[in-house]
């Protein structure tokens, strides 16, 4: 596998890259809900800055449309960076009508998983805004758990998946 999920599927979701006929529902579903919590993406996110960002999309950046199985809408994006050696990080922003109905939990468990399958031994991480409760909790459901670091970017705290979650008790 290169840098590129090329696609998955899931009950649910269908997720492949984004590709430049994406550009107007990205931009549609890219509201302020969003860009106030993604650092690079500007106020407003035009159809000009989607088209943008999926043309730099690609090698160490990897934007990835999910949608619904049964359409085309454009449910949400999870874009997966590569960080140095074997590191990546995740993160991920859904439309608002998508959101709380297990899709984003489906779909980024999806890509994690691919992402760990087809690179053995890498780090996969996250980061989060400690008061972002329900992102926070996404990624509690994938298998991330705290590092107790501070992420790169400012009020931002370092996540790292493991392939089981810790708190699990098998013995009693």
């Amino acid at each position: 596998m290169t840098d590129t999920l090329l696609a998955l599927s899931t009950e649910n979701c269908r997720i492949a890259p984004l590709t430049a006929d994406d550009a107007r529902a990205l931009a549609a579903i890219t509201d302020e809900t969003v860009t106030s919590q993604i650092h690079f993406l500007p106020t407003p996110f035009t159809e000009s800055d989607a088209r943008a960002l999926i043309a730099g999309s690609g090698g160490g950046d990897v934007f990835h449309a999910v949608r619904d199985v049964r359409g085309a809408d454009l449910n949400g994006v999870i874009g997966v960076h590569r960080r140095v050696g074997q590191d990546y990080e995740v993160g991920y922003w859904f439309a608002a009508r998508a959101r709380g109905r297990g899709i984003a939990t489906e779909a980024v468990r999806a890509v994690v998983e691919a992402l760990a399958a087809s690179r053995p031994g890498c780090a996969i991480v996250a980061e989060c805004r400690p008061d972002n409760v329900r992102s926070r909790a996404l990624l509690r459901r994938v298998g991330f758990v705290s590092t107790g670091l501070a992420g790169r970017r400012p009020g931002r705290m370092l996540l790292m998946w493991r392939a089981a979650p810790l708190d699990r008790i098998d013995v009693c």
